[in-house]
């Protein structure tokens, strides 16, 4: 089973300067957790994703108004081709810890998004028996094995006695796949 038989066609993006408050809207009118960022050429130049906004908030402490998308993106893209078997996919989201993959066609234009949960809801719908239960088993497996716990150091801020939180840096989400 190809990636086109089963991703979300036209998905929901926005821009690199957008203000998280843009792409938080974004995702809570369309229903989405994730939205591709697109750059000027109209290429994937990050991905958000709704766990992205609510942690750049907190590391931040300014309004999402005032938080370009940019800060908070992960500027690494994982990606799949609308070709590509499902079997790739998956694999690519277990290698990464990811749960959502751009579909970027041969032009690199932005086709779709596929997710896990359209790969379960495949195997359950019309693609039953198309798809591996135990692939889909594996994935959902590794995707929900607790990641190690970041470490971040408390120092004092600028006011004496005041705290502050400064967090590991994320860590990288992979290379992207022609």
């Amino acid at each position: 089973m190809k990636v086109a038989e089963l991703m979300t066609h036209d998905p929901y993006t926005c821009r690199p300067n957008d203000s998280l408050n843009l792409a938080a809207k974004i995702m809570w009118d369309n229903d989405c957790g994730f939205v591709p960022v697109m750059g000027g050429d109209s290429r994937v130049v990050g991905v958000l994703t709704d766990r992205d906004i609510c942690m750049a908030a907190y590391t931040q402490g300014r309004s999402l108004h005032a938080i370009p998308v940019e800060t908070a993106m992960a500027h690494t893209v994982v990606s799949c081709a609308p070709e590509d078997e499902i079997s790739v996919a998956e694999t690519l989201m277990r290698q990464n810890r990811i749960h959502r993959l751009p579909v970027i066609d041969g032009a690199a234009k932005l086709v779709g998004v596929l997710s896990v949960s359209d790969i379960v809801r495949g195997a359950k719908g019309d693609a039953a028996g198309r798809i591996s239960n135990e692939e889909i088993a594996q994935t959902l497996g590794d995707l929900s094995q607790p990641r190690s716990h970041a470490t971040a150091a408390v120092v004092f801020g600028p006011e004496e006695g005041e705290l502050e939180f400064v967090p590991k840096p994320r860590a990288k989400r992979g290379q992207r796949h022609k």
